[in-house]
């Protein structure tokens, strides 16, 4: 299981200071959509530079015009960005080739999502990465990330599948032996104390 490690809520100094002490217990870093918003694509360059190794996901939660949004995070160097489900159709398809043009992907963010049906065409379509999704506003009212989101991508083949939703060193032991291959981790990490000690402490984990 890969650690993605979700960058939100911060400042750029906060980000590449977290980044320091993290990068080498994580696998992909996240670029927050707050993060792109407030520094734009030259955040994704900087980051994509000073951390080669890691796979760069630019949470983009794009919903329209996917084929620009894709060439501006894949030329700033993403690896990966982030399509909402609810897109059309049309928005899959040509963010889907836009990454198939740059050699890179996306994932497709199912927050929100109850119908197996959408994800189903979604796949169907050609995506091979979802992200089972409960957001910081969920979170606020109890709902984390567990295993009743799993059957939404029951029975798809050659996918991969990430998870976010209040992922934490206590949690992240239910994840193990289960659908899921990317855990993605936020403000477990990014508002310890210590993120390089939590970072490992997750990693020891899985």
């Amino acid at each position: 299981m890969k650690i993605q490690l979700a960058l939100d809520r911060l400042t750029k100094e906060q980000c590449f200071s977290i980044l320091e002490k993290t990068a080498d217990n994580i696998e992909w870093i996240e670029i927050g959509t707050g993060v792109i918003k407030e520094y734009g694509m030259e955040i994704v360059r900087e980051i994509n530079e000073a951390y080669p190794h890691n796979t760069v996901v630019a949470d983009m939660k794009t919903c329209d015009a996917g084929r620009h949004e894709a060439k501006q995070a894949f030329e700033a160097g993403a690896d990966i960005i982030t399509v909402m489900a609810f897109s059309h159709n049309k928005t899959v398809a040509e963010t889907l080739e836009v990454a198939q043009q740059y050699g890179k992907r996306i994932m497709i963010d199912l927050l929100g999502v109850t119908d197996r049906e959408r994800v189903r065409e979604l796949h169907e379509l050609g995506v091979d990465l979802f992200c089972l999704h409960v957001g910081k506003d969920m979170q606020k009212e109890g709902a984390l990330a567990d295993p009743s989101l799993y059957h939404l991508v029951d029975g798809l083949d050659n996918i991969e599948v990430a998870i976010a939703g209040g992922i934490s060193d206590k949690t992240i032991g239910s994840l193990k032996n289960s659908v899921v291959d990317i855990a993605i981790v936020g403000s477990a990490i990014t508002g310890s104390s210590d993120p390089g000690e939590e970072s490992r402490k997750i990693r020891d984990f899985i």
